[in-house]
């Protein structure tokens, strides 16, 4: 991102002049309010607001959100299940081929004796029919078993089940693993906003820098055509050549495309801007920042970077001659070798300097700390799996049956009688409290690989610890370096574009007194030009360079929500 809008910027060329010792920053203008609306009309846009307006309505933030209202619901999930789980069921069935079981109906009697039973009793019997047995005597050859159908064609039970978790050691992890995993989400959409409030800077500062030095074009080309007219009514007057015409309307020719160019290149930018925003590119806006508004102390910024010269608080102040550096007494000692590979690894800086880094102010050390607790929680989750399990449960229902489906449905209660005075009751209740105790025994060791990949997964994070503070600290160095060096080019780019707008001031002097060459003003023109494009060019790094600064830190979103 930053390559491109550096190529979009060197493209569209420089911005604004900057007062000498001065660099530029992000600055918090007064917000409209929490929110920015898009209105039809034309709409002031500062970069505070734009970065509000940003990390509330960009798409790709609201859908990191969504999956901060992901975890919430995950939360609730997994408390779900210490709360009582309540079912209710109901069946009917229609049993158009009975199950039958043999049953023994000679030894029903007892004794010496037995019940009647003739085959058609047993037939009607097997088709679920009553029927009324007597007692005989038994005969010499005892009966064999016989099948016989239990229950009736149509059957249907309803019930309501009650169980209550008391115990589960998985379960209490569970609740603690469910509030880090909640924070994990929220620290991602952080970051989500971090990346959102780097690119919005980026692209506002683009934004400035092109409209300052489109402005600038705009002078340039009102001041060349001042020239131009005056040597023409010159030429007029004999005392020019219409050489010295033609250069100079070659000259504007060519300044007016570069003025289109940077013109579209400006509507570019600003449509870059939206897009980072999340704001529609139909809407109108105007920038009511100025680079001006943006300008800190470039002295002050050197020595928070530890690089200042603190008897000018600046850095470089001219073009003299090259300082010699002094001779070491030993330049191949051991220990002046470790001093200056020390130096390098700590980007530069001093000692205490470096070792100043929270590295808590990074958003990606706060994830990953959260993460190593997820993978702590994790490793206790597996282990709680060789803990028993209590449960109390309960029960209630009915069931019935019947011999037609009209039958069941008949819902006759102990009451109910024949006309013969037989009980003819056909649904039945029954209920049933309870504990439940589950034991994990033998698993095929499948805990105990299950808890070495938790501890892998932990010590792969812990590695990770290093590997992020060494990441966190090139970062740092390299920013800091970025920053300074951009410094340092704004400082040299100012002084050169300074002279060269002398040398364009004092050549357009001289060819309107009679006493220099045509050439020399289109010479010291183009000169000023490449000097502008170099200055703003060198403004925009700065720009960039603090933002980088900024995230390196840890202090991006903090200085942008203020």
């Amino acid at each position: 991102m930053k390559k491109n809008l550096r190529l979009l910027l060197l493209a569209a060329g420089p911005g604004l002049l900057a007062p000498a010792g001065a660099a530029l920053a992000q600055t918090a203008q007064p917000a409209l309010g929490t929110t920015l609306d898009a209105t039809s009309g034309t709409l002031p846009l500062s970069l505070k607001q734009a970065i509000d307006y940003a990390v509330q309505n960009k798409s790709t933030l609201l859908a990191t959100r969504l999956g901060e209202q992901t975890a919430k619901a995950k939360v609730g999930e997994i408390r779900s299940a210490g709360l009582p789980q309540v079912n209710v069921a109901a069946n009917v069935a229609d049993n158009f081929k009975l199950q039958k079981s043999l049953v023994n109906f000679g030894a029903l009697g007892g004794g010496a004796s037995a019940t009647t039973l003739t085959p058609g009793d047993i037939a009607a019997a097997q088709n679920g029919q009553t029927v009324n047995l007597g007692t005989v005597t038994l005969p010499s050859e005892p009966m064999p078993p016989q099948a016989f159908a239990f229950g009736l064609q149509w059957a249907g039970n309803t019930s309501a089940s009650v169980s209550q978790l008391l115990f589960d050691g998985a379960y209490l992890i569970g609740l603690k693993a469910a509030k880090v995993y909640e924070e994990l989400a929220q620290k991602q959409t952080q970051q989500a906003e971090i990346d959102v409030v780097e690119q919005v800077s980026k692209a506002y500062y683009s934004t400035l820098v092109a409209r300052e030095r489109l402005q600038l074009l705009s002078r340039n080309v009102q001041r060349l055509d001042t020239l131009l007219y005056q040597t023409n009514e010159t030429f007029k007057a004999g005392f020019a050549e219409k050489l010295d015409v033609q250069r100079l309307q070659v000259q504007r020719n060519n300044l007016v495309v570069e003025q289109q160019k940077a013109s579209r290149l400006t509507d570019l930018s600003v449509a870059l801007l939206k897009f980072q925003m999340g704001l529609p590119q139909t809407q109108t806006v105007a920038l009511s920042d100025s680079l001006s508004t943006a300008l800190v102390d470039a002295g002050s910024l050197r020595r928070t970077l530890g690089a200042a010269n603190f008897n000018t608080g600046g850095g470089v102040s001219g073009l003299g001659s090259v300082p010699t550096a002094p001779a070491l007494d030993s330049p191949n000692s051991a220990d002046q070798r470790a001093q200056d590979q020390q130096t390098a690894l700590s980007g530069a800086r001093t000692g205490q300097l470096a070792g100043a880094i929270n590295y808590n102010n990074r958003i990606e050390f706060s994830t990953l700390e959260t993460q190593q607790a997820l993978a702590g929680l994790d490793l206790a989750n597996r282990r709680a799996g060789a803990y028993p399990r209590l449960l109390a449960t309960a029960a209630y229902g009915f069931s019935g049956s019947g011999l037609t489906a009209g039958d069941l449905f008949a819902f006759r209660g102990p009451d109910s009688r024949t006309g013969n005075g037989f009980s003819n009751q056909n649904w039945f209740g029954f209920g049933n409290v309870g504990l439940s105790l589950q034991i994990p025994v033998f698993d095929g060791f499948r805990r105990k690989y299950l808890v070495q990949q938790s501890r892998i997964q932990q010590q792969t994070i812990e590695r990770g610890f290093e590997t992020l503070r060494q990441s966190i600290d090139l970062q740092d160095a390299q920013s800091r370096t970025s920053l300074i060096n951009a410094l340092d080019v704004l400082d040299n780019q100012r002084a050169n574009l300074s002279l060269a707008e002398e040398v364009s001031r004092v050549s357009r002097i001289k060819f309107q007194e009679g006493v220099g060459a045509n050439l020399e003003v289109i010479s010291a023109e183009t000169g000023l030009r490449e000097a502008q494009t170099n200055y703003y060019a060198a403004l925009y790094d700065v720009l960039v360079a603090k933002v980088d600064r900024d995230k390196a830190t840890g202090e991006l979103f903090r200085k942008a929500s203020n």
